[in-house]
C-alpha cells in the first residue's frame, strides 16, 4: 500500500445573503501539509445547488474565479488562505474559505476528487436534473480545453459590446488570440431552439468589423453544437429541419459550425497555438 501523506484542505463557499447565512460549498483547495506549492483547486461543474439558493448567481463569474485562484496560487507557491482572502474581500464575503481541515491521502489528485464528492458535488440520484442543451455543450467545451491545459489562458464571457456598441448584451463563451487572428467559441444548442444561431448570424459581421478595428486582427467565430445523430435516430423531421436551418444560417455568415465530437481536435489546436 502506498504511503499516505498528511494533507489539509479548505472548502470554498458561496454565500449570497450574509443575513440568512445560507451557503453552498462550491470548491476545494487541497495541499500537502507545509507545502503551499502543492496546492490544487477544483470548483464544481454542476451549479444547480447554487442556482437553488440564488437564481441570479453569476455562474460565469464564479467559474472565472477558479482560474484566477489557480493562477494566483501558481505565483511563487503562495499560501491558499491569503489568496482566498483577496477573493473574499473582492466579493464582499459572498465567497468564503473555511479553516483548514486535516486528511490523509495516497494521492493529492485522488483525494481532491474524493473531497469534491463528499463536500461539494450533489449526491447522484436515480432521476438527475436535466441540464439544458447549451449547458451540456458548454461543459463539454470547457472540459476539453481544461484537459489540453489552455482553459485558464483563454478569455471568458467576451463582451460583444467591446466591438459593436454599448448595450449589446451578447457575450461569447471563450476565445484566445494565437497570432493575427482571434478565435472565439460559443456553445449553441440546435435541438430545441434556433434563436441563438440567428443572434450569432445577425451579430457576427459587426463583431468581425469591431475586432479588426479594436484588435487589429481577424475573427474566427466557431459555434459548437450537438451532433445531429440523436435526431436522425429519433426520425424527428421537424427538429432535423430546424437543426439544418440554424446550421445553414450560421455558415452563410461565415461562422464555423462544429459539434462536440470535434472538441478534442479543437482543444489540441489551441494547445499547440498557445504553446502549452
Amino acid at each position: 500500500m502506498a504511503e499516505r501523506r498528511q494533507c489539509e484542505f479548505f472548502l470554498v463557499r458561496y454565500v449570497p445573503d450574509m443575513v440568512k447565512n445560507e451557503f453552498v460549498n462550491i470548491g476545494v483547495l487541497l495541499r500537502e501539509a507545509g507545502q503551499p506549492e502543492s496546492t490544487v483547486v477544483r470548483f464544481t461543474r454542476d451549479w444547480g445547488r447554487v442556482r437553488c439558493i440564488d437564481p441570479d448567481a453569476d455562474i460565469a463569474m464564479l467559474e472565472a474565479i477558479e482560474s484566477e485562484v489557480r493562477q494566483r496560487l501558481a505565483l511563487h507557491g503562495q499560501e491558499p488562505v491569503p489568496v482566498m482572502k483577496v477573493i473574499e474581500d473582492s466579493f464582499s464575503n459572498s465567497l468564503q474559505v473555511t479553516d483548514a481541515k486535516g486528511c490523509l491521502a495516497e494521492s493529492v489528485i485522488a483525494e481532491l476528487e474524493s473531497l469534491m464528492r463528499l463536500y461539494v458535488e450533489p449526491q447522484k440520484r436515480e432521476r438527475k436534473a436535466q441540464k439544458s442543451g447549451r449547458q451540456l455543450i458548454h461543459t463539454a467545451m470547457r472540459t476539453q480545453f481544461e484537459r489540453a491545459g489552455v482553459w485558464d489562458l483563454m478569455r471568458k464571457r467576451i463582451a460583444a459590446s467591446a466591438y459593436t456598441r454599448p448595450g449589446d448584451t451578447l457575450r461569447i463563451d471563450c476565445g484566445y488570440r494565437p497570432n493575427g487572428v482571434i478565435r472565439m467559441f460559443h456553445a449553441v444548442s440546435l435541438e430545441g431552439d434556433a434563436e441563438m444561431a440567428k443572434v450569432l448570424a445577425f451579430s457576427v459581421a459587426q463583431i468581425r468589423e469591431g475586432v479588426k478595428r479594436v484588435e487589429g486582427a481577424a475573427l474566427e467565430l466557431t459555434a459548437v453544437v450537438e451532433p445531429v445523430t440523436a435526431l436522425r435516430e429519433a426520425e424527428d423531421e421537424e427538429r432535423m429541419a430546424q437543426y439544418a436551418f440554424a446550421k445553414d444560417t450560421m455558415e452563410s455568415r461565415e461562422i464555423r459550425v462544429l459539434t462536440t465530437s470535434d472538441l478534442g481536435r479543437v482543444a489540441e489546436t489551441a494547445r499547440r497555438e498557445l504553446r502549452v
